[in-house]
């Protein structure tokens, strides 16, 4: 028997089959996605409600106990993943998966945070309705991440990001204390917009438990393309007549290098090429728009030159195909090896700027660089990520990674930009973060984790 007193404690809260102390049991919740990091802790607490989650907060709170939330554990920062001190309680959210209610006149639902966004994804279109955040990992992350996180995801360009879809949330804050603000109201001016503190924190201010969110009709058709252009600035011209066009109707415009589609095409079974080799691609989504006039519309544009090649999806199963090539990047990345990973911003007129910028900066300094570029250039967010292809020469890389990261954020805060556009600061960015932002953006951060954490228990090593 377990002589930790808190750990009797929490046993007594969850029962005893929810609380996990075995080296083998902790080990998938104390190592990232990446295995970037590997931590240490003195249990596991799988609490079944809100209730729960409150009352092993006190007890954490009482013993001094810091505290890692997890939900997925598919963060790419480090930012669920607890230090090597050992002393952390991961509260792992996972058994609260109920889909709480779907308001389909008001067009919300509302859920708890341990369901996995495909989860929530399923029981809106249940009700003919569309939860539109869209994330590779949907299979697995979940709501509760994606909110801690603000995660964007391929869709951001038509409905913005988690924040924006979010009305209303319940949160269990550091002293153990709930708050419910669980409103599905589109319009609330009583004050301070509470809800926003906590998206986007990553858990360093409270446990997200509980969500209200926004549905938006189901398309009833949806077209898909995959088309070839020769530079990024012709992306950027393509993107911006298709919102000329379509606007609200042009769902999602994601940029994908050559570089990235070929590691997906050599280490993702039955990937395939779609047609014609380019040195960029482009995949769009036009949702509830007359196919016919997209179309056309593509048509228009290769005949103007202004795409090379084009490939439109004639079923959902090819469709799914043309995704599967985007989503599967990181994947074959990660089976390809370690490499620097960079999640970043731009104004989208100047996605062009910043890839030479830091394309030339690099190749500068480290020869025979290898970059892989994608992401979503509807909303400006490219994921540029750095490595050599011999194994030996990228292990010395690695070690280079400050130099490589002052290369590539210099380049994008140069642009007016931001180094982390959707995976949040977690353990990764802490120092870039004092770098690039301004003294009165961190002292505010620290008046803010003062003022509802004034220990330091909730997710301590993350953001600040």
């Amino acid at each position: 028997m377990n002589a930790d007193p808190l750990i009797a404690t929490l046993s007594a809260i969850v029962g005893p089959a929810h609380v996990l102390t075995a080296a083998a049991d902790l080990a998938p919740f104390v190592t990232d996605w990446r295995g970037r990091y590997r931590g240490a802790a003195r249990c596991v607490v799988r609490p079944a409600g809100t209730a729960e989650v409150a009352a092993v907060v006190r007890a954490c709170a009482a013993a001094g106990a810091p505290i890692v939330p997890q939900g997925g554990n598919s963060s790419l920062c480090g930012a669920a993943t607890p230090d090597a001190g050992g002393g952390a309680v991961i509260v792992s959210l996972g058994r609260l998966n109920r889909i709480v209610a779907v308001d389909a006149q008001n067009d919300t639902i509302s859920v708890e945070a341990g369901c996995t966004l495909a989860a929530v994804q399923d029981a809106a279109r249940a009700a003919d309705r569309l939860f539109p955040l869209a994330l590779a990992s949907e299979g697995t992350c979940q709501i509760g991440g994606n909110l801690s996180t603000n995660a964007g995801g391929v869709q951001v360009l038509r409905y913005g990001n988690t924040r924006d879809l979010t009305l209303g949330l319940e949160v269990v804050l550091p002293d153990g204390e709930v708050w419910n603000g669980l409103r599905g109201l589109r319009k609330d001016n009583t004050g301070y917009d509470l809800k926003q503190l906590f998206i986007g924190a990553e858990g360093t201010l409270g446990i997200i438990t509980a969500a209200v969110l926004k549905l938006f009709p189901l398309p009833k058709t949806q077209t898909t393309c995959w088309l070839n252009v020769a530079t990024p600035a012709a992306a950027v011209d393509l993107l911006n007549r298709a919102k000329t066009a379509f606007d609200a109707h042009l769902t999602a415009f994601e940029l994908v290098s050559e570089t990235a589609l070929g590691l997906v095409l050599r280490h993702i079974p039955g990937a395939a090429r779609p047609g014609a080799a380019s040195p960029w691609y482009v995949l769009a989504e036009f949702s509830a728009a007359d196919p016919t006039a997209v179309e056309g519309w593509l048509t228009e544009r290769l005949e103007r030159g202004e795409a090379d090649d084009g490939v439109v999806a004639r079923s959902q199963a090819q469709a799914a195909k043309l995704w599967s090539l985007r989503e599967n990047i990181s994947e074959a990345q990660k089976i390809e090896g370690i490499s620097i990973k960079h999640d970043i911003a731009v104004p989208v007129s100047r996605i062009p700027e910043f890839l030479a910028r830091a394309d030339a900066a690099l190749a500068a300094a480290f020869s025979g660089i290898r970059v892989v570029a994608f992401g979503h250039v509807g909303d400006g967010n490219l994921h540029y990520n750095l490595s050599k292809p011999d194994a030996q020469d990228n292990a010395a890389f690695i070690a280079a990674q400050p130099a490589v990261n002052r290369l590539v954020h210099d380049a994008v805060d140069a642009l007016g930009g931001s180094i982390s556009a959707e995976h949040g600061i977690g353990q990764l960015k802490r120092e870039e973060l004092l770098r690039y932002k301004s003294p009165v953006e961190i002292a505010l951060m620290r008046t803010l984790k003062q003022a509802l954490d004034p220990r330091g228990l909730m997710n301590p090593g993350k953001i600040l």
